[in-house]
């Protein structure tokens, strides 16, 4: 069953996954193993593809030694398709049949490096793009089928509900994937153009990825092309910005910017805002060199055309109606402008760019070599960074001739070629305030005609934009100094701020890479002392436990206040990231009582009502969980284990004891009951777990009585009489599943049999 299967893989592969690095780490090359018992493997999926496109079970497959079974393959792409091909793209659904994941990863996406004589251009770009916007993770793998290399491929994270679940904090709102369903013409393109009120009509363009949401993707095609005073309010303008500049300044075609305008997706946040996420990199620096203009036209540019793009292109063409919006809003231009001066200094005048292809290339030279079913040759792979490569009807640039040529180009166009504002000696006053109290932001600004305040309390919120004054009247000192002032009250604790500054002809942002990176102030808030609050206990696979206000069973975390005083938790976070410790904010009215606990429900939800409801959930296969403060500090931390159902992992005694797992999980009430059953955890030792063919078990005293092993219907299924410290019950019949042990009729774990 595929519940019973989740939980054995994940027995299986928790102690190989947790010593592995991370699956999208771009400094390692991974290791994919897939093995078919099919020998007609290849015809099945090609024949998929060619028709329902559905995933043919593969046996099993391994990912850096760690084994799953029963896994979903098939080929994807479009033109880096081809059934006479040896290396095809492929898709891997680690869940099509159990319910597991690598890392918290349930699909793969693996590219064959189509058109790119370099290899590296789908890695570099998501690593250059990842400084700017929410993208993607990349990296390489070598790729085996039936332990025959198939070759060197492109890794890339799925953009999935997990996906924007991490980014955009929930995952049920309108989800979309702009890509032509069917043929890719020119004609077909998924370019946000309104076309009428009937959502059929958008069926061909877009891919719906959510339950519902075609009249909220009407409504922004709408604002892109009639209505633009509401296109700002329904879809993130800095991402789209940063998406734009990021395709023109580094050629990608292949994208909203280029002939099909599509490879992109939509994710509708809580607050209303579609946000873009770029997919489909392969392409970008200049191999695809197709930009087309109107409806029907696919024009071919030489690589001088691509060199000299101009950063105006589609300004003022109806087929790219958000280009055309966003360029007609004198505001959203001055910002483009400044985000591509932004690139080029940071990724091409300082060599950056260079440094990670170089990087990338030394990586996987090796693989490349060992890769003989790949479209250049070894030679052109190694040349592929100066000299321009044939492909199909035109030639691949060397990368970094490309780049060198697009730098001197943008660096004279009279767009770009404009002195911007300077910004420095930001600060707020006072640095820090109190919640309710009057906080100043000042910045000292020249060569500007207008300066602008962008703030938000979380990162939940969607960035407010205020101008910034000058005249006297807002703690900036005399007017016309050039410093430039706006006061606000200190509602919440924290606030997230840039400063934008512009002139009549181009933008600048501190930090330059806003909205994307932003100051934090900080409100002076009283924090929890030492071990004063602390977490307690947690349960990460809830199947028979309590339910919530909204009747389901959900993962929970429980704190524990040792302190003799009621404690405030605003001003408090949770996280299982550390790179991302204020993920879960606690509300302004949570609190917990002196020597008492109160709990979290884990489960992806953000609500008013009287419980506390995180914007994440746990993983059963065991994480680490943060709990930090508004200054970033740790104030506990936990790393719990694998959790079977039901099993939760405490504190014995609340509060300041030793951490173990509960048998008989206790939901915001005392962990440390003394009972058979949890007594039980530190008299019997269970081995192996899961297990196979026998099941032993030992304790440091004679054991006396009835040995029996359940089902999950409660159902008998072994009984043994035991006199010993130690026993070993015969397997081997049970069919796969979860049981459970008793020793002379109290609870003493469960047991997982593969």
């Amino acid at each position: 069953m595929k519940i019973f299967s989740s939980l054995l893989l994940l027995f299986i592969g928790v102690s190989h996954a947790q010593s592995q690095s991370d699956f999208y780490d771009n400094s390692q090359i991974q290791e994919i193993r897939i093995y078919f018992s099919q020998t007609n493997w290849d015809y099945q999926m090609d024949t998929a593809k060619a028709g329902t496109e559905s995933f043919i079970i593969a046996d099993s497959v391994v990912i850096n030694g760690v084994k799953f079974l029963s896994v979903g393959v098939k080929y994807k792409g479009n033109s880096s398709y081809n059934a006479g091909e040896v290396k095809n793209p492929l898709h891997i659904s680690l869940n099509e049949t159990f319910s597991q994941n690598y890392q918290g990863y349930q699909d793969v996406k693996l590219s064959n490096a189509y058109g790119d004589p370099s290899v590296i251009r789908e890695v570099l770009a998501y690593d250059i793009l990842k400084d700017y916007m929410v993208c993607p993770k990349a990296n390489f793998a070598n790729v085996f089928i039936n332990d025959v290399l198939m070759g060197l491929y492109t890794n890339v994270e799925s953009i999935s509900k997990a996906f924007v679940q991490e980014h955009f904090y929930s995952n049920n709102q309108s989800f979309f994937k702009c890509n032509p369903v069917g043929t890719v013409s020119p004609t077909t393109k998924s370019n946000l153009r309104y076309i009428s009120a009937d959502s059929t009509q958008y069926f061909n363009y877009y891919q719906l990825l959510s339950n519902n949401g075609w009249s909220d993707l009407i409504a922004l095609c709408n604002a892109a092309t009639n209505n633009l005073a509401a296109l700002e309010n329904l879809i993130d303008v800095d991402r789209s910005l940063w998406m734009l500049a990021f395709n023109n300044v580094f050629i990608n075609l292949d994208s909203y910017s280029g002939v099909f305008a599509q490879n992109y997706y939509l994710y509708q946040d809580n607050n209303g805002y579609f946000n873009p996420i770029m997919w489909d990199l392969n392409m970008s620096f200049g191999s695809f060199p197709f930009l087309g203009s109107g409806n029907t036209s696919m024009g071919s540019l030489t690589n001088l055309n691509m060199e000299q793009l101009p950063v105006s292109m589609h300004s003022t063409d109806s087929y790219w109606p958000l280009i055309k919006s966003l360029n007609a809003n004198p505001l959203f231009k001055k910002m483009y402008f400044g985000h591509i001066k932004t690139l080029m200094d940071e990724k091409l005048s300082s060599g950056t760019y260079l440094q990670r292809a170089q990087f990338f290339q030394n990586l996987i030279q090796a693989s490349v070599i060992a890769d003989t079913n790949d479209h250049f040759t070894d030679a052109q792979f190694s040349s592929s960074l100066t000299t321009a490569i044939p492909f199909s009807s035109y030639t691949v640039p060397g990368i970094q001739n490309l780049m060198s040529n697009r730098l001197a180009y943008l660096s004279g166009t009279s767009e770009i070629n404009q002195t911007q504002a300077q910004i420095s000696a930001i600060n707020a006053s006072p640095t820090s305030p109190t919640i309710g109290q009057t906080v100043t932001i000042s910045a000292h600004v020249s060569n500007a005609t207008t300066v602008y305040f962008g703030y938000r309390a979380s990162v939940f919120d969607h960035f407010t934009r205020v101008e910034m004054l000058d005249d006297g009247q807002h703690n900036d000192g005399a007017a016309g100094d050039q410093v430039y002032g706006y006061q606000y009250a200190m509602d919440h604790i924290l606030t997230q701020y840039y400063i934008y500054a512009e002139n009549a002809l181009i933008g600048k942002f501190s930090p330059e890479r806003a909205e994307y990176e932003y100051y934090t102030l900080y409100a002076n808030m009283s924090s929890p002392q030492g071990n004063e609050l602390v977490l307690n206990e947690i349960l990460a696979n809830n199947f028979s436990g309590v339910i919530n206000e909204y009747g389901f069973r959900k993962d929970w975390l429980e704190l524990y206040n040792n302190s003799s005083s009621t404690k405030n938790l605003l001003g408090l976070f949770l996280s299982d990231d550390k790179d991302k410790l204020n993920k879960y904010a606690f509300p302004i009215n949570g609190t917990i009582n002196s020597n008492s606990t109160n709990v979290v429900w884990m489960d992806n939800t953000l609500n008013s009502s009287n419980y506390m409801h995180a914007n994440f959930s746990l993983s059963n296969g065991g994480e680490t969980v943060y709990l930090t403060n508004s200054q970033g500090l740790i104030l506990d931390s936990v790393s719990y284990p694998l959790l079977i159902e039901d099993v939760s992992f405490g504190r014995c005694p609340d509060g300041t004891g030793t951490w173990g797992l509960m048998n008989n999980p206790s939901f915001n009430a005392q962990n440390c009951i003394v009972g058979l059953t949890e007594i039980a955890i530190e008299l019997y030792n269970i081995s192996p777990n899961p297990f196979e063919n026998s099941l032993c078990i030992t304790s440091s005293e004679n054991m006396f009585g009835e040995i029996q092993l359940l089902n999950l219907n409660g159902q008998t299924v072994q009984r043994i009489n035991c006199a010993s410290k130690k026993i070993e019950i015969p397997t081997d019949y049970l069919k796969q599943g979860v049981y459970l042990l008793q020793f002379n009729g109290q609870n003493i774990g469960k047991v997982v049999k593969f």
